[in-house]
Protein backbone atom coordinates (compact mmCIF):
# COMPACT_ATOMS: atom_id res chain seq x y z
CA UNK A 1 0.00 0.00 0.00
CA UNK A 2 1.00 3.80 -0.76
CA UNK A 3 2.23 5.45 2.35
CA UNK A 4 0.00 8.72 1.46
CA UNK A 5 -3.23 6.12 1.24
CA UNK A 6 -4.58 8.00 4.24
CA UNK A 7 -4.43 11.23 2.11
CA UNK A 8 -7.29 8.93 -0.14
CA UNK A 9 -9.32 7.80 2.89
CA UNK A 10 -12.62 8.52 4.51
CA UNK A 11 -13.61 7.39 7.53
CA UNK A 12 -16.82 7.17 9.55
CA UNK A 13 -16.65 6.63 12.46
CA UNK A 14 -19.89 6.30 14.83
CA UNK A 15 -19.24 6.10 18.28
CA UNK A 16 -21.92 7.69 21.28
CA UNK A 17 -19.29 8.39 23.36
CA UNK A 18 -17.79 11.72 23.15
CA UNK A 19 -14.41 11.31 24.58
CA UNK A 20 -13.62 8.53 22.70
CA UNK A 21 -15.01 9.89 19.24
CA UNK A 22 -12.46 12.97 20.15
CA UNK A 23 -9.58 10.51 20.33
CA UNK A 24 -10.34 8.43 17.19
CA UNK A 25 -10.85 11.31 15.58
CA UNK A 26 -7.73 13.48 16.38
CA UNK A 27 -5.72 9.78 15.69
CA UNK A 28 -7.07 9.39 12.44
CA UNK A 29 -7.26 12.81 11.28
CA UNK A 30 -2.99 13.44 12.64
CA UNK A 31 -2.44 10.29 10.15
CA UNK A 32 -3.99 11.90 7.43
CA UNK A 33 -7.32 10.27 7.00
CA UNK A 34 -10.71 12.57 6.64
CA UNK A 35 -12.85 12.01 9.08
CA UNK A 36 -16.90 12.31 9.51
CA UNK A 37 -18.40 11.32 12.58
CA UNK A 38 -21.64 10.29 13.98
CA UNK A 39 -22.63 9.85 17.31
CA UNK A 40 -25.78 7.11 16.56
CA UNK A 41 -26.51 4.92 13.83
CA UNK A 42 -29.12 6.85 12.24
CA UNK A 43 -26.81 10.09 11.86
CA UNK A 44 -24.58 7.54 9.56
CA UNK A 45 -27.37 6.45 7.62
CA UNK A 46 -28.03 9.76 6.96
CA UNK A 47 -24.43 10.61 5.84
CA UNK A 48 -24.21 7.38 3.91
CA UNK A 49 -27.64 8.42 2.03
CA UNK A 50 -26.06 12.43 1.55
CA UNK A 51 -23.49 10.85 -1.15
CA UNK A 52 -20.96 12.07 0.94
CA UNK A 53 -17.49 9.80 0.08
CA UNK A 54 -17.27 7.20 2.69
CA UNK A 55 -14.32 4.52 2.28
CA UNK A 56 -13.93 2.48 5.34
CA UNK A 57 -17.21 2.35 8.65
CA UNK A 58 -15.61 2.13 12.00
CA UNK A 59 -18.56 1.87 14.67
CA UNK A 60 -19.49 1.04 18.36
CA UNK A 61 -21.89 -2.10 18.50
CA UNK A 62 -23.95 -0.46 21.24
CA UNK A 63 -25.55 3.03 20.11
CA UNK A 64 -28.23 4.87 20.81
CA UNK A 65 -31.21 4.95 19.01
CA UNK A 66 -33.17 2.29 17.11
CA UNK A 67 -29.87 0.44 15.25
CA UNK A 68 -26.88 -0.82 16.73
CA UNK A 69 -23.70 -1.34 15.00
CA UNK A 70 -24.95 -4.38 13.80
CA UNK A 71 -27.55 -3.89 11.86
CA UNK A 72 -25.79 -0.17 10.63
CA UNK A 73 -23.23 -2.28 8.84
CA UNK A 74 -25.27 -4.72 7.78
CA UNK A 75 -27.70 -1.76 6.29
CA UNK A 76 -24.90 0.21 4.29
CA UNK A 77 -23.47 -2.93 2.93
CA UNK A 78 -26.94 -3.10 1.03
CA UNK A 79 -26.12 -0.53 -1.00
CA UNK A 80 -21.94 -0.20 -0.45
CA UNK A 81 -21.62 -4.26 -0.61
CA UNK A 82 -17.83 -3.30 -0.58
CA UNK A 83 -17.38 -0.73 1.78
CA UNK A 84 -14.59 -2.21 4.80
CA UNK A 85 -16.28 -2.35 7.91
CA UNK A 86 -14.87 -2.11 11.39
CA UNK A 87 -16.58 -3.05 14.60
CA UNK A 88 -15.20 -1.87 18.15
CA UNK A 89 -17.20 -2.63 21.43
CA UNK A 90 -16.03 -2.74 25.18
CA UNK A 91 -18.82 -5.35 26.10
CA UNK A 92 -18.77 -8.77 26.21
CA UNK A 93 -20.40 -9.80 22.33
CA UNK A 94 -22.53 -13.22 23.07
CA UNK A 95 -23.65 -12.76 19.37
CA UNK A 96 -21.94 -11.50 16.97
CA UNK A 97 -22.94 -10.50 13.76
CA UNK A 98 -20.29 -9.04 11.62
CA UNK A 99 -20.42 -8.70 7.70
CA UNK A 100 -18.43 -10.67 5.83
CA UNK A 101 -14.72 -9.36 5.47
CA UNK A 102 -15.12 -6.90 8.60
CA UNK A 103 -12.71 -6.78 11.48
CA UNK A 104 -13.78 -6.47 15.06
CA UNK A 105 -11.85 -4.59 17.78
CA UNK A 106 -12.05 -5.04 21.78
CA UNK A 107 -11.96 -2.14 23.47
CA UNK A 108 -9.58 -0.76 25.08
CA UNK A 109 -7.66 -0.51 21.85
CA UNK A 110 -4.85 1.63 20.97
CA UNK A 111 -6.14 4.40 18.46
CA UNK A 112 -3.12 3.64 16.54
CA UNK A 113 -4.61 0.10 15.83
CA UNK A 114 -7.74 1.55 14.16
CA UNK A 115 -5.66 3.72 11.30
CA UNK A 116 -3.32 -0.20 11.04
CA UNK A 117 -6.66 -1.41 10.64
CA UNK A 118 -7.41 0.72 8.10
CA UNK A 119 -4.48 0.43 6.20
CA UNK A 120 -4.48 -3.36 6.14
CA UNK A 121 -7.99 -3.11 5.21
CA UNK A 122 -7.14 -0.90 2.41
CA UNK A 123 -4.09 -2.95 0.97
CA UNK A 124 -6.48 -5.82 0.91
CA UNK A 125 -7.79 -5.86 -2.18
CA UNK A 126 -10.78 -3.88 -1.07
CA UNK A 127 -10.48 -0.82 -3.53
CA UNK A 128 -12.78 2.51 -2.70
CA UNK A 129 -16.16 2.41 -1.76
CA UNK A 130 -17.53 5.37 -2.98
Amino acid sequence: MRPDIANDVTVLIVEDEPLVLDMISQELTDQGFSVLEADTAEAALSIIQSGQSVDVLFTDIRLPGEMDGWRLAATVRECKPELPVIYATGYTVERAEQVPGSVFLKKPYRPSAIAETIRTLMGAGNGRAN
